[in-house]
């Protein structure tokens, strides 16, 4: 079972019981203990050593009672390592569920310590190198091909994975797991920070909603932990961690589970065991897309490392930090922080993809990435900023009939949001109250990262070639992508993928598709309406079809169980998707 993480923005921080698998950056890894546990904050050039009470040890013939001894070597082993070491702690665990906090990232600059230079980020990731990039395999061979002949793939993804390189290369040195891993984001997701696919999947490591969980990446209204780049990056490496460690250290294998999940690979060996098959990666019978995931990564690294092999020029990327993280104290709009850094406000959402709206949480933690360089500038004017300008208040008189959810959804907020604004103990408000509410500080098509406007432009920009005319539909209470396909004739595929979505994507009433449809376009947008119609006395197909004008061929397909004899009667009820602008 993997590593479960959890922090309130998502930045993982704790390892659950029982599911605990050694994040360590000591070698040899045999060392796990019974009754203490040790914690270095900040440690060259071991990084980060967390060591839980529930671990064993991983060389059996090991035995606990060499606690002391084991002890008295490890102390020996860091001081004699690193002079520059703070105090190393050692006390005895007294409850079995204290865990020691991983503070990597809640708190994550550069590591400044003494390294070796490279000239840039590749000759990095290249020395960190685990994998057999020697291998000779047709599928690496048939990926290999496929890379050499889309040379502007890897000039867009580097330009992409320029902002990310450096804090990746450095946890995945902080860990000693595999260089490879740093070029997954590319097999992933292109380096897309805002990648989502049919499967649910989001950010450059690609996490469906469940396993983000899992890993404690939060996920709400205002920030998705999936597509925040250091909460993201550590929960991606602690579960690779976790699923080669269940792999008994084969990496191919751990890969092959990010991908499709630890149960297809185990069920997979199982086959293979029971026939007498060797059980090594590229003798398993996966699904189509994991057989060329792992090889796609190889070929990757392979170019990555011979670039001149295979006739391509790397656009070279320094090896130095390309973002600070700096605590702005209290919820900021992105506006704000891109004026104060004087930055594009694109590339303040590239930075900080996980920011799903205008502003950052208002609950914090109050974190946003700026460019290294930006950094100073940023924190003196932010300085200059009072809190109160930093988010626009407007005020609000409370009418009848309001509600948080709608104030909310209004002015694009939440309900928490103007709770926690107004001091209020409840979602009750009352007509005549007065209510402050944080609002953008420009027109909400200037925060084009948002999710809101990344939605509207995939809707605008998936039209199918042989579709004239778009739909705009509501959805109502009860409907699902299959109900709404079905009656469009059109296939959930296409719907979800119209409108940005995956097919198992909740849907909420209020919520605006788009449908397109190769009829004959009209003149105006239609707008559509689900309608529950009880049929009447002196009803008929005919009459129902001319009042909404519908054909009667939809009003039958939309209502086929109903309609299965010649008459209809008085008290059935009918559904009906009406053009509200006829």
């Amino acid at each position: 079972m993997p590593v479960k993480l959890t922090n309130p923005i998502g930045y993982p921080s704790a390892l659950k019981r029982q599911q605990a698998l050694s994040i360590v950056s000591l070698q040899p890894r045999l060392l796990c203990f019974d009754f203490y546990t040790i914690t270095v904050s900040h440690l060259a050039p071991f990084t980060l050593l967390a060591v839980r009470s529930e671990l064993r040890l991983t060389e059996p013939k090991l035995h606990c009672n060499h606690m002391k001894h084991i002890s008295l070597w490890l102390f020996a082993l860091i001081f004699a390592g690193c002079s520059t070491t703070q105090p190393v702690t050692l006390a005895p665990i007294v409850d079995s569920e204290t865990v020691q906090e991983l503070e990597v990232l809640d708190q994550w600059q550069a590591d400044q310590t003494a390294k070796t230079e490279y000239e840039n980020i590749w000759e990095r990731v290249i020395a960190s190198y685990k994998l057999d990039t020697e291998l000779d395999n047709d599928r690496i061979t048939a990926q290999l091909n496929w890379y050499r002949s889309h040379p502007s793939y890897i000039d867009r993804v580097a330009d992409r994975g320029v902002r990310y390189l450096y804090f990746i290369a450095e946890q995945i040195e902080a860990r000693e797991v595999p260089g490879e891993l740093a070029l997954l984001p590319v097999v992933e997701s292109a380096f897309d920070p805002f990648a989502y696919s049919h499967g649910r999947a989001s950010g450059v490591w690609q996490f469906i909603p469940s396993t983000g969980r899992d890993f404690g990446l939060q996920q709400d209204w205002w920030h998705d932990g999936r597509r925040d780049i250091r909460a993201a990056t550590e929960a991606a490496l602690s579960y690779l961690d976790a699923l080669q460690q269940q792999f008994d250290g084969d990496w191919l294998l751990a890969l092959a589970s990010y991908n499709s999940g630890a149960g297809t690979v185990r069920k997979a060996i199982r086959k293979n065991r029971e026939k007498g098959l060797p059980t090594d990666f590229w003798s398993l019978d996966l699904p189509r897309e994991t057989q060329a995931y792992v090889p796609k990564l190889i070929a990757l690294a392979k170019l990555i490392k011979y670039p001149e092999r295979y006739g391509l020029t790397l656009t070279p990327i320094e090896d130095k930090p390309y973002f600070a993280v700096v605590n702005t104290g209290g919820q900021i709009d992105l506006s704000q922080v891109a004026e104060l850094a004087d930055t594009d406000l694109d590339e303040v959402y590239k930075l900080n993809p996980g920011f799903n709206r205008w502003a950052t949480r208002p609950t914090g933690p109050h974190e946003v990435l700026i460019p290294v360089e930006k950094q100073e500038l940023f924190e003196q004017r932010l300085t200059e900023l009072p809190s109160s300008e930093r988010v626009r208040w407007q005020r609000y008189q409370v009418k009848n009939g309001d509600s948080l959810n709608t104030i909310a959804r209004h002015y694009s907020t939440t309900p928490d949001a103007l709770q926690q604004a107004n001091e209020l103990r409840s979602n009750t408000i009352f007509a005549g109250q007065q209510l402050l509410i944080p609002s953008a500080f420009k027109s909400q098509d200037t925060y084009s990262h948002s999710l809101s406007q990344r939605m509207e432009r995939i809707k605008n920009l998936r039209k199918p070639k042989n579709s004239n005319q778009r739909i705009e539909y509501n959805v109502q209470s009860g409907d699902s992508f299959w109900e709404i396909a079905r009656n469009h004739d059109v296939t959930v595929s296409q719907l979800a993928s119209w409108n940005g979505l995956a097919p198992k994507d909740p849907l909420r009433v209020g919520q605006k598709l788009v449908i397109w449809s190769a009829q004959k376009a009209s003149s105006k947008r239609e707008v559509i309406r689900k309608i529950n119609y009880r049929v009447r006395n002196g009803d008929s197909l005919a009459g129902i079809s001319q009042k909404f004008k519908v054909s009667m061929a939809d009003l039958k397909r939309w209502n086929s169980n109903e309609v299965r004899k010649k008459y209809i009667q008085p008290g059935q009820k009918l559904t009906l998707y009406v053009d509200v602008t006829r």
